[in-house]
């Protein structure tokens, strides 16, 4: 009886080690990217309309395209695409050449769009890096923050820039995120996800977007400043029309 006695103490003492063994930064992400859809993001064309404009992206492994069809000033149609090869663009059908200053802000433009419709799945981007900064509690509930920065090799023209997710500590949703940016003399913004929805598998969310106009603040400071309500509510940001086409595995 001892002996059972002894081997339940001993295996609870492990189990209990095993419950305090913290994740790491790696560990959250991954998990929030298999609960939001995990492998059906490598295969999946995804279509939806923001701010009134078109946008596709396709996946195949480890090729991907993103697409963007817009109408200009002049009612012409113009269509981009960014992939592995780099940006098109076509007008009314015909190729045309961009010239060399548009290419980089075009392509950051579309790039943009598909990275944040399709969160959390580029936060596993070879550029990025991922830092677990702590935990913290947003409308009673418990969330780990996550600092991601991005190398300046493959990170892109704004690598300088700063993003934090706050991702569920129970179902590892991304429910807040935070980022900073240079471009146009700089800002701060806040999003809180809302509208929550599952297609072919692949969870959307729209957001409410705030700025805060003290630039100087750390990232991980504006959960308390939402809760203070001293943050300015700036936008909703909303996807529309999502459909998704799984393809199976080449």
């Amino acid at each position: 009886m001892k002996y059972i006695s002894l081997l339940l103490v001993i295996f609870l003492f492990a189990s209990c080690n095993e419950e305090k063994k913290e994740l790491t930064a790696d560990e959250i992400v991954n998990k929030a990217i298999e609960n939001a859809g995990g492998e059906k993001y490598k295969n999946a064309e995804i279509d939806f309309v923001f701010r009134k404009q078109k946008y596709k992206s396709k996946r195949a492994g480890g090729k991907f395209q993103f697409e963007r069809t817009i109408t200009d000033s002049s009612g012409n149609q113009v269509y981009d695409i960014l992939n592995n090869e780099g940006l098109e663009r076509f007008v009314n059908d015909s190729a045309v050449k961009l010239q060399d200053s548009l290419v980089v802000p075009v392509g950051n433009s579309i790039n943009s769009v598909h990275y944040f419709v399709q969160l959390p799945f580029g936060l596993n981007a070879e550029s990025a890096n991922k830092e677990l900064i702590g935990k913290d509690s947003i409308a009673g509930r418990e969330y780990y923050e996550i600092m991601v920065k991005f190398a300046e090799e493959g990170g892109g023209t704004d690598h300088e820039d700063e993003y934090l997710y706050w991702i569920d500590t129970q179902n590892f949703e991304v429910d807040y995120l935070a980022y900073n940016f240079e471009i146009n003399d700089g800002g701060i913004r806040f999003r809180k996800a809302f509208n929550h929805r599952i297609i072919e598998g692949i969870r959307f969310v729209d957001y409410e977007n705030y700025k805060y106009t003290d630039l100087s603040t750390p990232l991980e400071k504006l959960d308390s400043l939402y809760e203070n309500r001293e943050l300015e509510l700036l936008s909703v940001i909303e996807t529309k029309d999502i459909a998704v086409k799984l393809n199976q595995e080449n």
